[in-house]
Formats: C-alpha cells, structure tokens, sequence
C-alpha cells in the first residue's frame, strides 16, 4: 500500500505500484467469460509456483489474488460470505515454469 494525495490534498491510501502492475499482468489471463461476478460460497485453492525458493508469506499471496478476481469480475467481493475457504492452496518451487493455478469450486453449505 501506499499513500496518495488527492487534488484537494487530502490523502488517501491506494495499492502499491507493484501490486498495480501484478493486478494489470494477471487481467490478461482471465477470459472473459470466466467473468461472472460469483456471488455464492466457494473455495479458492491457488497453488504458486515459483521461480526461486524464497519465503513468502502465503496469506498475501491469497489476499492478492482474491482481489485480482474481484477486479476482473470473476468474484461478486471478496468477504468471508463468498471467499468461504481457500482449502488445498500452497506455495511450491517451480524454476522451469513459475505460474499460479487457481481453481474455484462451489460450496454446499454458506459458512455460519
């Protein structure tokens, strides 16, 4: 995150330029008909590969992620009502080909 100005000087908070750009790369393989403003409890399992071996920390990884899908649509908002669970999500290395794969299937049940 970072901190901005609005016109009247009044400051804002707005995401990081690198998050910008992540959020404007990851636009491009979403299709559009994947486009459909889910509404009703899902499971969101991400599963990222990465090139190197560092640490990360998972929960941002995920919380990019939901707001990359609610940017482009494909998820109604991101609360606990829709994003119930992100079950079978981890981070492994891949050198040859980093990636993310995420895959969202519906609920049975709306979280209590």
């Amino acid at each position: 995150m970072r901190i901005l100005h609005s016109p009247q000087g009044r400051p804002f908070v707005a995401p990081s330029k690198r998050f910008e750009d992540y959020q404007k790369q990851a636009g491009q393989y979403i299709p559009e008909s994947t486009r459909l403003k889910i509404s009703q409890p899902c499971n969101i399992a991400c599963r990222f590969f990465r090139g190197d071996r560092r640490r990360v920390d998972l929960v941002n990884l995920l919380q990019a992620v939901d707001d990359v899908l609610t940017h482009y649509d494909v998820l109604a908002d991101d609360n606990c009502k829709i994003v119930a669970a992100h079950d079978g999500s981890r981070v492994a290395y891949s050198k040859e080909n980093p990636r993310t794969e995420i895959t969202i299937t519906p609920l049975d049940e709306p979280p209590t």
